[in-house]
């Protein structure tokens, strides 16, 4: 699933950014071995280093497991990639790009909006990785050349599902990787602190699910 790294927010939105740390802390070869230990024999997929766009490609006849590839050596690339591959469900894993069709950038309102939509999940997955690498996460509406929407309402709801997620579990796979991440880069366990908003985006339906 294609999304562009170019990014609005970061993790603690509350504050202003602390200085991010050395890019050789995230190194795309980190995040490929961290998944193929945890999902190369289990699930037969494997994390791709691609040359172009993302995609998922199932297992076939030219390669016996399956593929799911990230654009360019992108750490926030590779990350948004697994959030997609870990809440896709058995059938859709075995479709090209789990039988979605991608719009791309250029989108108009209502396009946008339905982007949007099955953004929301695989973006708090990935926020939650980000804060499980201790590496800087932005939400991304990935429509430059097209109807922005409201980046503000987009990003609240990704904080929304990263609560809930928080509350109720997030899906095994995801979990399973946050742990490796969390081992790998030595952070604490994922707590509601780690997830704020400024004071102004003060929300009543994120209070709620806390």
């Amino acid at each position: 699933m294609n999304t562009s790294t170019a990014s609005t927010y970061l993790n603690d939105l509350s504050e202003p950014p602390s200085r991010e740390p050395s890019a050789e802390l995230h190194r795309y070869q980190d995040v490929v071995a961290l998944f193929d230990a945890a999902f190369k024999e289990s699930e037969s997929t494997r994390l791709i280093k691609g040359e172009g766009e993302p995609e998922y490609i199932p297992a076939n006849d030219q390669c016996d497991f399956h593929q799911v590839i990230f654009a360019h050596g992108y750490f926030a690339s590779a990350l948004h990639e697994i959030a997609h591959w870990c809440i896709a469900g058995k059938a859709r894993r075995l479709l090209n790009d789990y039988g979605y069709w991608y719009c791309p950038d250029g989108r108009n309102e209502a396009e946008q909006k339905a982007f949007e939509k099955v953004e929301v999940k695989p973006q708090a997955i990935e926020w939650a990785f980000s804060v499980a690498a201790n590496k800087r996460f932005r939400v991304s509406t990935d429509n430059l050349n097209g109807e922005q929407g409201d980046t503000q309402a987009f990003t609240l709801e990704v904080h929304q599902q990263v609560l809930r997620y928080l509350r109720d579990g997030f899906p095994p796979r995801a979990a399973l990787f946050i742990d490796a991440l969390t081992e790998f880069y030595g952070t604490a366990a994922l707590n509601i602190e780690q997830f704020r908003l400024p004071d102004e985006w003060s929300n009543s339906q994120s209070e709620d699910l806390l």
